[in-house]
């Protein structure tokens, strides 16, 4: 009988440690699934801002978590900040930062 007992004692314990490792796993997957999930929302977000500056091709377009980031040279400063505002207006763009270079004359 003690035999028995012991053996349920040992297959109630292992049990239990698959469940929690189980469990343990579930957040790891979780980070994953929203880090993929972030990744193809930044793909998106940048394309939405490439698109709305399509008509300046001399400026890149990248973004991690809202933030937007241009670079390359305008022709001038009112070109870079109509590329600013417009890269602004995008729904889901947190925040823009500017890399752009003024060309020389």
């Amino acid at each position: 009988m003690t035999n028995t007992k012991l053996i349920a004692s040992l297959l109630a314990a292992a049990s239990l440690s698959l469940g929690s490792a189980a469990y343990a796993a579930e957040p790891q997957q979780d980070a994953a699934m929203a880090g993929a999930a972030a990744a193809s929302g930044d793909t998106a977000l940048t394309s939405k801002v490439q698109a709305a500056l399509a008509d300046q091709k001399s400026i890149g377009v990248a973004s991690a978590g809202g933030v937007v980031t241009l670079t390359g040279t305008v022709a001038n400063t009112d070109e870079g900040t109509k590329a600013i505002q417009a890269a602004s207006a995008v729904a889901g763009v947190k925040e823009v930062k500017s890399e752009l270079t003024v060309a020389s004359k």
